[in-house]
């Protein structure tokens, strides 16, 4: 193999095992959202109600998955990666022990039943703005 043919296929094959890293917004491997370095991928997904959604570690940064309290309608379930019940809970556990994290690889999910606006985000990351939204409509 020439030098020309190699480095086009290197390139070629190095393109293809970032683009989950880099994205292009779109949904990698075996889950619907992912997480580049400080953003969520797509940072907005709209769903159906009943729909899980999981969220995929696709970077090398540990990342959480946490609903904003006011974020999420009134009825709805809490979220957060780790099984917290709220956001103060799901902080304390990340500043104390790194809870919730996902590390590269990892996923989470939750399923979402009531109809509205879902906002989230990554509590190492907040100040990169790596926020998401869950909008689920009928």
């Amino acid at each position: 193999m020439d030098r020309r043919t190699f480095i086009g296929a290197v390139g070629t094959a190095t393109t293809v095992g970032f683009a989950g890293c880099l994205g292009s917004g779109e949904p990698v491997g075996e889950h619907d959202i992912g997480m580049s370095i400080d953003s969520f991928r797509p940072a907005e997904l709209r769903v159906e109600p009943g729909t899980t959604v999981q969220w995929g570690n696709t970077s090398t940064h540990t990342h959480t998955v946490t609903a904003f309290d006011d974020g999420i309608p009134d009825e709805a379930e809490y979220f957060a990666s780790g099984g917290y019940g709220n956001r103060e809970t799901a902080r304390e556990a990340w500043h104390e022990s790194r809870g919730g994290g996902l590390i590269q690889g990892d996923t989470f999910e939750h399923t979402f039943e009531i109809p509205g606006e879902y906002e989230y985000y990554c509590i190492p990351h907040i100040r990169a703005d790596m926020v998401g939204t869950v909008i689920v409509e009928e």
